[in-house]
């Protein structure tokens, strides 16, 4: 029989990778953790198989975009969009440490969105929705978004094409990348920050546009 993942054990990991949780932020991400690692057994949602392996090499993304996001100036009452969100990353485990605004998980592969509403009914967040469509058939109610997100949607070049007439005309579209800095930003686009950060010893960075010269 699988040991039960514990509050405790995901708090020591996670110190370890230089995060300090609170207790609902442990009983959080506990909640996913053993739901992913139960479903990834039958619908291959992610890579790693273990819970250990999950949290040190796909949700510390969430963490440190959390950090990002905290610095920006998104005003009120503004909406996400995370596009083609998969198994729920980088958006269930971020709102687990960033939750302001509203936060929409598209994605169009039924059995994963189905994942998705029985994570999100489970851990009992607020303010965040699975949208189970293509991106062209979503609800004109969740349009424009101040924010676009994509872990690993599709090419950075070919989301923002694609998020462009979902932004506000002051918003942001946000690329994770393996990559520390992009090169030929496409026409009508402006880099505002590029930030970078390690897992292990890999490098990751965020990468954040505007379609216009926002002040960063």
């Amino acid at each position: 029989m699988t040991k039960p993942i514990s509050p405790e054990a995901v708090a020591r990991q996670t110190a370890s990778l230089g995060r300090k949780l609170t207790n609902e932020q442990a009983r959080s991400l506990t909640i996913y953790l053993e739901l992913l690692e139960k479903w990834n057994k039958k619908m291959n949602l992610v890579g790693p198989r273990d819970w250990q392996t999950m949290l040190a090499t796909l949700m510390i993304d969430s963490w440190n975009l959390a950090d990002v996001l905290q610095s920006l100036d998104l005003g009120d009452g503004f909406r996400t969009l995370d596009l083609g969100a998969g198994a729920g990353l980088p958006g269930i485990p971020l709102r687990v440490f960033w939750d302001q605004g509203e936060y929409i998980l598209v994605e169009s592969r039924q059995k994963r969105a189905i994942f998705m509403r029985t994570v999100l009914a489970t851990m009992g967040l607020g303010h965040i929705k699975v949208a189970g469509c293509r991106i062209e058939n979503l609800d004109q109610d969740l349009l424009p978004a101040r924010l676009v997100v994509s872990r690993a949607f599709c090419p950075w070049r070919d989301f923002l094409a694609i998020a462009e007439p979902l932004l506000e005309k002051d918003g942001y579209c946000l690329v994770m990348s393996n990559e520390p800095t992009p090169t030929d930003v496409p026409s009508g686009w402006h880099l505002v920050r590029t930030v970078p950060y390690l897992v292990n010893s890999d490098q990751r960075s965020f990468w954040l546009f505007s379609p216009k010269n926002v002040p960063s």
